[in-house]
C-alpha cells in the first residue's frame, strides 16, 4: 500500500512541479513583453522629441531672422523722420510675438500625452488578471 501511494504522489508532485515551472515561464515572458513595451514607448518618445525640437529650432531661426530682417527694413524707410518710433513698434509686436508662442508652447506641453501610458494600462491589466478574489 505504500508503494502504489508512493507511486501516486510521485506523478502529482512532478505534474505539480510541471505546473508552478510553467506558471514561471510564464509570468518571465509576461514581465519581458512589458520591458519591450516600455523601451520601445520610450524610444518612441525620444525620437518624437529629437524631432519636434529640431523642427521647432528651424522654425525658430528662420522666424527670427524674418522677423530682424523685416524689422530693419521699416527702420530703414522711417531712418529720416521716424526711425525710433519704428524701432519701439517693432520691438512691441516682436514682444508680443513672443508671448503669444510661450503660451501657445505651455498649452501644448499640458495637452501632450502621458510618458508610458500604454504600459501602466497594460500592468494595470495584468494586477486586475493576478489578483485573486477574496
Amino acid at each position: 500500500m505504500t508503494e502504489d501511494s508512493g507511486r501516486s504522489a510521485r506523478p502529482a508532485i512532478n505534474s505539480f512541479l510541471d505546473s508552478v515551472g510553467q506558471l514561471l515561464v510564464t509570468a518571465v515572458e509576461m514581465v519581458h513583453t512589458r520591458l519591450e513595451l516600455v523601451f520601445t514607448e520610450f524610444q518612441e518618445a525620444v525620437e518624437g522629441l529629437v524631432g519636434l525640437l529640431l523642427w521647432w529650432l528651424i522654425a525658430l531661426v528662420a522666424a527670427g531672422m524674418g522677423l530682424l530682417f523685416g524689422g530693419l527694413a521699416l527702420i530703414f524707410v522711417f531712418w529720416d523722420t521716424h526711425r525710433v518710433l519704428a524701432a519701439v513698434l517693432i520691438m512691441c509686436v516682436l514682444l508680443l510675438v513672443a508671448a503669444i508662442a510661450s503660451r501657445v508652447a505651455l498649452a501644448r506641453v499640458r495637452v501632450q500625452r502621458e510618458l508610458f501610458s500604454t504600459t501602466l494600462t497594460e500592468f494595470a491589466k495584468d494586477r486586475g488578471l493576478i489578483k485573486m478574489p477574496p
